[in-house]
Formats: C-alpha cells, structure tokens, sequence
C-alpha cells in the first residue's frame, strides 16, 4: 500500500469532519444528522457493536466517532445497570458540542479528536469507514489502517467496528461510499494486530461488524 503524507491524512479527516458537520446543522442531533437512517437500524448497530462488552461487571468505553452521543441513549435504556466510564471522540467540534449539551455526568467526557487519548477496556467505532467523499481508496485504507491499530493499541480487551459490504455482483456502488468484504479488514486485525476476530454478518443489513480481541488477553 503507498504511503501518503499527514497533511494527505488531515485533509481526509478535514473534509469528512465538515461533510457530518454539515449533517449536523441541516438535522439536528438525530439518526440523520450523523448519517444513519433512522433510530431502529442505528440501535442494532449498536447492539451487534457492544456484543463484545462484559456487562456483568464495569467497564471503561472508548467510542470513536461519537457524534451527539447517541450510543448513551441506547446504553440507559438497554444497560442501566453497568456503570460504563465513557469517552466520546469525534472529528467534529459541533458534534463535541451537541453531544456535551445533552449528555453529563462525572464518567461521560467527550473529546473533539480523530483518535482517543486514553485506553479503554473496550473500543467501538460506528460508521467512521462508510464515508470516504472522493477521497483515493488507497489513501482511504491507510486512513483505516492506522485508526484501527490504534484502536488495537487502546483497548485492553477488544474493540468492534463495522463496514458497509461491497454490493452484490451487477449493481452500482454509491460514490463516495467505502464498501468492502469482511475478509480484508479481519485478516489485517488478525495478521497486523495480532488479534483474534469475529465476523457478524447476521442482521439483514448490507454491512457486517467486526469483533477484534486481543490474543494475548
């Protein structure tokens, strides 16, 4: 894969920081305004995203592309009882914004960022690859490529992404979209990241999660 220079990398994350920053202004603080198409299908991505979280016991959460901090509201009306100390990071200030607005507390904190400052025990990170605007896909999976090792570096029992599948034989990809197949991202994680990995491909979306643990945990 070539290797792009930062200043390739930040103007990546500038336009993709504007277009949801855009989102944001024109839809609020809603499914739409971080690109997701209604409340229901954003709750299973969460859902299917968090199967790798203990809830038996605390934990800390590192959730990487936060926007307004909708995963909060799925974790007090699915998960009241587990203390989560959670950290919200998005590229975007006006998501850090909106998200602050609705959401305090002494373990919730967000942070406006492309990467997450601290270690958590669990990382997840919803939709951050989908939107890549006319950006190479090389330079787009290099991008990848370094968000998900230091996910790998800053998550102390495993962390969960997803993807947008590629379509099927004879129909049209839409532009701008990143589509790929489950095996190209699960064989970085296992190879590179020395991390054992699952592929959910189960909940009739034209997308899949990966569960990444690391092998040493």
């Amino acid at each position: 894969m070539a290797n792009f220079r930062f200043g390739e990398l930040d103007e990546a994350y500038r336009q993709v920081e504007h277009y949801y920053t855009q989102k944001l202004r024109r839809h609020g603080a809603s499914p739409l305004g971080v690109d997701w198409s209604c409340m229901p299908t954003q709750a299973l991505r969460f859902r299917k995203l968090l199967t790798l979280c203990d809830f038996a016991s605390p934990f800390s959460l590192n959730d990487l592309g936060c926007g307004y901090g909708a995963l909060l509201d799925y974790l007090a009306l699915y998960h009241p009882q587990t203390p989560v100390d959670y950290l919200g990071v998005d590229l975007s200030p006006a998501m850090v914004r909106s998200a602050k607005k609705r959401w305090v507390g002494e373990r919730i904190r967000f942070l406006q960022g492309v990467e997450s400052p601290r270690p958590a025990d669990y990382s997840i990170a919803s939709g951050i690859f989908n939107v890549m605007l006319d950006q190479p896909i090389p330079l787009w999976e290099q991008l990848i490529e370094t968000t998900l090792t230091h996910l790998r570096s800053t998550s102390r029992k495993g962390f969960a992404v997803n993807f947008v599948h590629l379509p099927a034989s004879g129909l049209i990809m839409t532009a701008g979209l990143y589509c790929t197949r489950p095996e190209r991202w699960s064989a970085f994680c296992e190879t590179r990241l020395n991390s054992r990995v699952r592929i959910v491909d189960d909940y009739g979306m034209r997308e899949f999660t990966l569960l990444v643990e690391p092998r040493n945990h």
